[in-house]
């Protein structure tokens, strides 16, 4: 089972379905690889991935509106690669690597990601919709 060490030296373990949804989640993801090598060090607010903005800093392969932005962020937590920020007046409009996105940032070893097949599209497009826990 694949492990996730984390700072503070505690090892996660993930099935290889909720891995492999994970990466197929991002690979078929409207968003690139920097975005989630940013969000390594810190946390990204909407505002800069979303519209041209996202272009512009290389997270986005195209430029996406707030709503489709969020949406595909808010898919990204589902599966367990992505969290809100939280500060001390609640959740913010910014967003983190979760010990299991961290695992996969780090396994990509900077490298894109490769290109989603139509399979992979296809299927994560279902489970997407259905919200089935596969």
């Amino acid at each position: 089972m694949p492990t996730a060490n984390l700072e503070n030296s505690k090892t996660l373990s993930y099935l290889p379905s909720t891995v492999a949804r994970a990466e197929r989640s991002l690979v078929c993801s409207p968003f690139n690889l920097r975005l989630f090598a940013a969000m390594r060090h810190q946390s990204v607010p909407l505002n800069a991935i979303a519209t041209v903005n996202g272009v512009q800093h290389g997270y986005t392969k195209r430029p996406l509106s707030e709503l489709a932005c969020y949406n595909a962020l808010d898919w990204l937590i589902q599966v367990g690669v992505l969290r809100r920020e939280v500060d001390g007046q609640g959740i913010t409009d910014s967003f983190r690597l979760t010990p299991l996105g961290h695992q996969l940032v780090e396994q990509s070893q900077g490298k894109n990601w490769p290109a989603a097949s139509w399979r992979d599209r296809l299927y994560n497009a279902m489970i997407r919709w259905f919200r089935l826990p596969f």
